[in-house]
Formats: structure tokens, sequence, C-alpha cells
């Protein structure tokens, strides 16, 4: 049985898109000759693949359980792709890498820094994302690595802790709470924040769970890194949540006073995951083992 690239792209479009139509456009197909080949497609493995209804079309079972390999081959196709681009260019392999805001800011710049040093001849390609994206682009086989909150992850995709994180409520030393030792984040929901742009992956986690509260906090500004965020809170702009690394190291520059937060929510394990470790690409592999020395 062969299987034709084209298939498999025009197959994963149809998927995403769930109509044939959209997904011929996409893979920039005329729309007689994807029903031709999603059908040849059926006709070789002898299942349906798709339901087809009136609002667009569904997958089967079969079709779910083909989505799911075709994604893994189109990724490595497109890492083949690109390690023997970057022979070309100097550079004879790279690892897709999907990490959260507080692992691309705190916890592994010095990490991948130190792997970067010793294997000139690997690039990483790091792209920030949200914990449960990060599980689901892992899930599909968009991506070598990621970086992310465990609870976010389901059972199946295999982990390893790096590092703890915990985020933590701070305030100018002037502030309202700056006598706490604890406090639950619906008590701050009056008060005005200072945090990260909307589209970062911390600031769409905080913003779930203050919603899950019931709360609508109000920003007098939002930045795009903890540092310039822990300066405008010691300026008593507003309050701010950020990881306790992050917190520990203004502090230590700034006027700020820290308060643990005893939401559950607030409390991270941050693991690097992959669909399977033994399987992952050779400079993948590699990174693993490098990131296993230097975790926590």
């Amino acid at each position: 049985m062969r299987f034709d690239l084209v298939d498999l792209q025009l197959f994963i479009a149809v998927a995403d898109q769930r109509s044939i139509t959209r997904g011929a456009e996409r893979s920039h197909l005329a729309l007689a000759s994807a029903s031709a080949r999603i059908k040849g497609l059926e006709d070789a493995l002898g299942v349906a693949l798709l339901k087809r209804g009136r609002r667009g079309v569904e997958l089967t079972a079969a079709g779910e359980s083909l989505l799911d390999h075709a994604r893994l081959v189109i990724h490595q196709i497109d890492a083949m792709r690109g390690d023997l681009a970057g022979f070309a260019s100097g550079v004879r392999a790279s690892v897709h890498f999907l990490v959260n805001t507080s692992g691309l800011s705190e916890h592994l710049p010095k990490a991948l820094a130190g792997f970067l040093r010793e294997h000139r001849d690997v690039a990483i390609d790091i792209e920030e994302r949200e914990s449960t994206d990060i599980a689901a682009a892992i899930t599909a086989g968009a991506a070598d690595l990621g970086f992310a909150a465990e609870h976010a992850l389901p059972d199946h995709i295999e982990r390893f802790v790096f590092s703890e994180d915990h985020l933590t409520l701070v305030t100018s030393r002037r502030g309202p709470f700056a006598g706490r030792r604890q406090i639950d984040f619906q008590e701050a929901g009056s008060c005005d924040f200072v945090g990260l742009t909307s589209a970062t992956a911390l600031q769409m986690h905080i913003s779930k769970h203050a919603a899950r509260l019931g709360m609508r906090p109000h920003y007098r500004a939002r930045l795009r890194d903890f540092d310039a965020i822990c300066q405008m809170v010691a300026a008593d702009v507003g309050i701010a949540l950020v990881p306790i690394s992050a917190a520990r190291r203004c502090a230590k520059l700034m006027p700020l006073a820290m308060v643990r937060l005893r939401d559950a929510w607030a409390n991270r394990k941050l693991v690097i995951c992959a669909r399977s470790f033994k399987t992952l690409p050779r400079p993948a592999k590699m990174l693993v083992e490098h990131l296993r020395a230097e975790a926590v």
C-alpha cells in the first residue's frame, strides 16, 4: 500500500477545515481532484474515512486514526527537509520546541544556551504556547518537545519534571497586601493589576482561572516581560502575578513585597514532555539528555 504525501496533506487539511471544499482550497487543489483523492484513499484502505453531511464532513474512527498517523508522517518529512536544508547553511539539524511563558523567560534560557554552545550543528526552533496548546501539539505530533505545566498534560504524554514554579503576588512595599504572607487570588479582585500582554501563554492561564472565579481584573498596564512588570509594581501602579523565580530576582533590586497565593492552580510542576522520548530524532534526544542533567 502506497501513500502519496499530497493525499496525506490534503486529508489533514480536510480534517482541520471539516470541509472537502475548504480543504481543497487550502491544499491548492481543484474540488474534483480533491474529492477523487479522498475517494482513492478510502478505496485503497477499504474503509470510510469521512462522514459527509450538509454542513461538511466528520471523521470516522478510521479517519481519526489516519489523521494521527498523517500528522506524524508530515512532521517527520518537514523535520527531514529542515535538517537537510541545514547542511547548506552550516546548521545540520533542528529541534522544534514548544515552551510556555515561564519556561521561555525564566527556566530554560541558561540551559538552552549551554546546549547550543556544546552542539553548534543543532538549531532549536522555540515557539511560545499555552500549556494546553503544547499538550495538543505534542499529541498530534506537531512538535518534537514541549515545556509545559504538568497539570495540562494527558497521561499518555511522556514527561519528566524540569523545575517547580509558584505564581506569586507581588506588590509595592506600600501596597495593600504588603504585610500579608498568603492570600487567595479572589481577595485581590478589586485591585489594579499590571500584567503580561493578553496573547502570552501565562496571561491566558491567569485569565482562565480569574474567569472561573467570576473575576474581571482591571489592568492598568500590560507589558512583555516580568522585570518591566515588577518595575511598574514597585512604582505602586498595581499588583501582579509572576513566577516566584522572577519575583525573587526582582525583589533583590526593587522595593517589592511577595505574597504567596494559596490557590492550587498557582502551584505548578514544569515538565519537559514528548510523545515518546525513545522515538525522537537524534538532535531532540541529545537536547533531552542535556535538559535531564540540568533539571532541578
